[in-house]
């Protein structure tokens, strides 16, 4: 039988407020980079042989935490991407590149902590995030 836990709003905020506080820290907005490859064990594990595809910036602050969730304010699209490749994970640092957490990609529909539209991305070309939230 599945686990089954129903939270509170205000647990579920208070859950959230500490991720939103993590990108926001340092001394500018944090980002979030787009890699090849496996995704790493955790975001304490070094990428190693996985390509950097592009990274874009978030808004400070990166988003607001309401009704159990924490809405992404604008994130700045990386206009030119560093090399061509299939996204599979990202990972998100604060200003000062402590890794807040890394998650996978998928194309929509797909259940990837991001989903995009297409996950090949060519050298050169634009990659974006027109939306996202993180919820409980």
């Amino acid at each position: 039988m599945a686990l089954v836990i129903n939270l509170a709003t205000t647990v579920k905020n208070s859950m959230l407020t500490p991720l939103r506080d993590a990108i926001d820290a340092g001394s500018g907005p944090g980002t979030i980079s787009f890699y090849t490859g496996t995704i790493p064990a955790d975001p304490a594990t070094a990428v190693t042989s996985q390509v950097l595809l592009g990274t874009l910036t978030f808004s400070e602050p990166c988003g607001t935490v309401s009704a159990g969730v924490l809405t992404l304010s604008t994130v700045t699209p990386d206009s030119s991407a560093d090399a061509t490749g299939t996204a599979s994970w990202a990972r998100i640092k604060d200003s000062d590149g402590t890794v807040v957490a890394d998650g996978n990609i998928t194309t929509t529909g797909g259940g990837g902590m991001i989903q995009m539209n297409t996950t090949n991305i060519v050298i050169s070309g634009p990659i974006g995030i027109s939306a996202g939230t993180f919820s409980l």
